[in-house]
């Protein structure tokens, strides 16, 4: 994990507030992923949503197959970045940008047979020109597996995905694969029940096919995950169905991968103590709002079980802008710098600049040669040009 490697780290070597990525752990995941890919025979994209870092992206083409994209530009970032396949898959796709999405992906998944029918001629086109082209769509087995209704794409009422009903009588002629993606955060029992509700409802398209999209949500890296069972998993489907299965994994990629450096900026009390640093929750980590989570932070304990409690806020004027409540060994002081474990995914690619806020610098750690490079820093321009 990569918050034991940071044990070692001096926050003081970076700007703050700052994103460190660690290039071992990350290639520690990507080992592991690859060696599911190979064992299993299924490919392993990166969901570029969770984790769009092209600077490794040197070092995810050396282990995946490739990316997914939910749109335009993290097609093109994956063609353009990270190399090997790219498949995208939109909730809409705009006729403006279509024929560009299609030159930059190899899958194109759709959802709906509204959208699939509206694009159908110029997609049949493009794969006339470029014959390893691939279309899908993109199903809703209407089986929940997630705890959280935000994170629940088949909550009732949900957009995303075609169910059943929906797929009776359509015309499927240039469709070869099916896409599903129920999962946030869990490991393979959740799959596993998932894939038996698709193959239930779904089977008889199955044989059409050429190839099944498992989607995201799966915690392949998480130290308990059941790696030797989903390759099972993985076989056993590909044995009876004789489809080509993908995986695309976005938090697994940098699961205990990076912290985010911060800086204790004022100390001030209101019932509690209270610490203001130069991050922020809705800024730099808004799943801490949204989820809603606490992330940690390396040396703190929960409230009360240290001796020295603190809320810690960021600078904006939300006054929900609260990270969480901590306890730490010793005071906290101005000046003092605290490291947020498991900062990578889901981060960078979520930051705003609300308030005005400056976006926190990126950098990479190796732990095993402690070579420290920052790769990016954020300023006025950063800001102004998102701006009118």
């Amino acid at each position: 994990m990569a918050s034991d490697h940071f044990v070692r780290f001096d926050p003081a070597r970076v700007p703050s507030p700052c994103y460190v990525v660690d290039e071992a752990a990350l290639a520690d995941n990507l080992r592991l992923l690859a060696r599911v890919q190979a064992d299993s025979g299924a490919r392993v994209l990166l969901a570029l949503k969770a984790f769009s870092m092209f600077a490794v992206a040197p070092l995810v083409r050396r282990y995946l197959s490739g990316t997914c994209a939910s749109g335009l530009y993290e097609a093109r970032l994956g063609r353009e970045e990270f190399g090997g396949e790219v498949h995208t898959f939109c909730a809409a796709y705009r006729d403006a940008d279509f024929d560009e999405v299609l030159a930059y992906s190899d899958h194109l998944v759709f959802n709906s047979v509204h959208q699939w029918h509206h694009f159908r001629e110029r997609c049949l086109g493009a794969r006339e020109r470029r014959p390893q082209l691939r279309f899908g769509l993109r199903i809703n087995p209407r089986h929940s597996e997630g705890a959280t209704p935000l994170y629940d794409p088949c909550a009732p009422g949900s957009r995303l995905g075609i169910t059943l009903d929906e797929l009776a009588g359509a015309n499927l002629d240039g469709i070869s694969g099916l896409h599903f993606h129920t999962l946030c955060e869990q490991d393979l029992p959740p799959l596993a029940r998932t894939l038996a509700a698709v193959e239930a409802q779904f089977g008889p398209w199955l044989e059409r096919l050429e190839w099944i999209n498992f989607g995201g949500g799966h915690h392949i890296t998480r130290a308990d995950y059941q790696v030797e069972a989903l390759i099972e998993l993985i076989r056993d489907f590909r044995a009876r169905h004789g489809l080509a299965v993908y995986l695309e994994p976005g938090e697994a990629v940098a699961l205990d991968t990076g912290v985010l450096v911060a800086e204790v900026l004022d100390l001030k009390r209101n019932d509690r103590n209270l610490a203001i640093l130069d991050t922020s929750a809705t800024c730099h980590m808004p799943d801490v709002l949204e989820m809603p989570y606490r992330p940690r932070i390396l040396g703190a304990a929960g409230p009360g079980e240290l001796p020295h409690s603190y809320r810690l806020g960021g600078q904006t004027c939300l006054a929900g802008d609260v990270i969480g409540d901590y306890a730490f060994a010793a005071p906290l002081e101005i000046g003092q710098r605290l490291l947020f474990a498991d900062m990578a995914h889901y981060t960078m690619v979520k930051t705003n600049t609300f308030n005005g806020v400056p976006l926190p610098a990126i950098a990479i750690w190796n732990p095993e040669t402690d070579a420290l490079r920052i790769v990016r820093q954020f300023g006025y321009a950063d800001f102004r040009n998102r701006l009118s």
